[in-house]
């Protein structure tokens, strides 16, 4: 390195800590609204961006054998102790380094990240370091024989679900993808996984308490699912509270059913327990009623190419997975519902002149919307309710393509203000016709474009990734071949 070259980077590095300086002093209480906005984004995508500097940073530390010169005995603990960082973050900039830092090869050679677009959106600063440690754990995960063009297609899918969703909605993703990659279990199958399911009930404490571990199959969990989406909400099987709404209810008024959620002072654990043992109480499933206008039992969605090859991977309408095979076994003795679609995916036109849609369209929905069709919301069917896009005040009727699912909160943010969301049926002349479309604020989405949810629609998005992976190779094809005859 040159005197030169070391001077700006002194320079750069001066520059930066000053630039930090001046934002400690800076007062954003004299920024406008949307001023403010701006200065959020800006600062958001410079700190993203960082993280790749401190990627930069952890490889030349391990290239300089740094360690070495000052005693210790790895880079691991040269950073906690020149850093003051704890043991976990150390290990966090190791692993992110090494994932998507560019290393050298036994030669010195500067070898490319293994997540390279990863590292690329990192770079850009439109994914944060929660993204991609999501990313990293997703990919760790994926079999070591999976075709590279098929590992390539999951981290650009996962990259995609990471520019719009938050780093939860990208690990929904991830378990989705992982799901596609390995739909007859190459990795576990149904077998191994039925082997580990366990429930463990420790001895009683002097308390009387009892700790419990429970392992659930894709089935176990399906049928749980159903239990608690229903009679774990608020205001349900509290114990504590004589008029809540019990199992044993044939029905329930609504308004006391709010009521009830308005005194519920339990949290999500002591709800899905209570739950619980109102159903053990009540005998089984038969007994649970209707949750959203269905009967709370599993519902699982297939395509016909996945039964007749029993292959693939079922989603269930609380969000979980599961492969076909297993799936079929879980239908056995269930009366079967066939449900027609064209040639597209759309479901046929199913209408009813009421205002509240009939299981029959809700069924439709689910099977085609699969969750909520906010982007980057990954509730699922159970968590969610029929909503009309075009509103049932504004004549908007209550028809199968007039409807989507959206889950409760959600729905609140459809105000038909300036600061809230829009919602659209994509048309025929969309390359995802029927499917919903929102629009977000301004302060979401300056540009206003109207986007789908990707995060419920892995199988369909694992293609197109696969396509664009193809467009780049072919692209980069042709401008190696371009570079080559002008040296010829």
């Amino acid at each position: 390195m040159t005197r030169g070259e070391g001077t700006r980077e002194r320079d750069a590095v001066d520059d930066f800590v000053a630039a930090v300086d001046r934002l400690l002093e800076y007062s954003f209480t004299r920024s406008s609204d949307s001023r403010f906005i701006e200065q959020l984004r800006a600062i958001e995508t410079g700190m993203r961006k960082l993280a790749v500097v401190q990627h930069r940073e952890v490889v030349e530390t391990a290239n300089r054998s740094l360690w070495e010169a000052v005693g210790v005995k790895t880079t691991h603990r040269f950073l906690r102790e020149t850093l003051n960082l704890s043991k976990a973050d150390a290990s966090a900039r190791l692993r992110a380094a090494r994932q998507l830092g560019r290393l050298l090869s036994a030669t010195g050679v500067e070898l490319p990240p293994r997540l390279p677009r990863t590292a690329d959106a990192q770079t850009t600063g439109e994914i944060s370091a929660d993204h991609a440690r999501v990313i990293m754990n997703v990919m760790d995960r994926v079999p070591a024989d999976t075709p590279d063009d098929r590992r390539e297609a999951a981290e650009d899918q996962l990259v995609e679900a990471a520019r719009t969703c938050t780093p939860d909605g990208v690990r929904q993703v991830g378990h989705m993808v992982l799901g596609y990659l390995d739909p007859d279990g190459t990795l576990t199958n149904d077998a191994d996984r039925h082997r580990r399911r366990t429930l463990t009930v420790s001895k009683q404490g002097v308390d009387g308490m009892s700790e419990a571990t429970l392992t659930l199959d894709p089935a176990g969990r399906a049928l749980l699912d159903v239990v608690l989406a229903k009679w774990g909400r608020p205001g349900m099987c509290n114990p504590d509270d004589p008029q809540s709404p019990a199992i044993a209810a044939e029905s329930f008024d609504k308004k006391l059913m709010e009521a009830a959620a308005s005194r519920d002072r339990r949290d999500a654990g002591q709800r899905n327990y209570d739950a619980l043992m109102a159903f053990l109480r009540a005998g089984g499933p038969e007994k649970l009623g209707e949750h959203r206008g269905l009967p709370v039992t599993v519902i699982l969605t297939m395509t016909l190419a996945e039964v007749e090859q029993a292959a693939g991977v079922a989603t269930t309408a609380s969000g979980g997975t599961m492969s076909v095979t297993e799936a079929l076994r879980l239908a056995e003795g269930a009366h079967p519902l066939l449900m027609i679609f064209d040639h597209r995916g759309k479901p046929l036109h199913l209408g009813d002149g009421e205002r509240l849609a009939t299981k029959w369209q809700r069924l439709g929905r689910i099977a085609f919307d699969r969750g909520c069709t906010r982007p980057g919301c990954d509730a699922p069917p159970t968590m969610c309710q029929m909503h009309h896009v075009l509103g049932w005040a504004q004549n908007g009727p209550t028809d199968i393509d007039n409807l989507t699912l959206v889950c409760d909160h959600c729905h609140g943010l459809i105000t038909g203000t300036a600061s809230g969301w829009e919602t659209e049926i994509l048309g025929d002349d969309s390359p995802l016709p029927g499917r919903t479309g929102w629009r977000a604020p301004a302060h979401v989405d300056p540009a206003g474009l109207l986007r789908t949810n990707a995060l419920h629609h892995t199988g369909e998005l694992l293609g197109q990734a696969q396509a664009r992976i193809q467009l780049r190779n072919a692209r980069a094809a042709r401008q190696l071949r371009g570079r080559r005859s002008q040296t010829v």
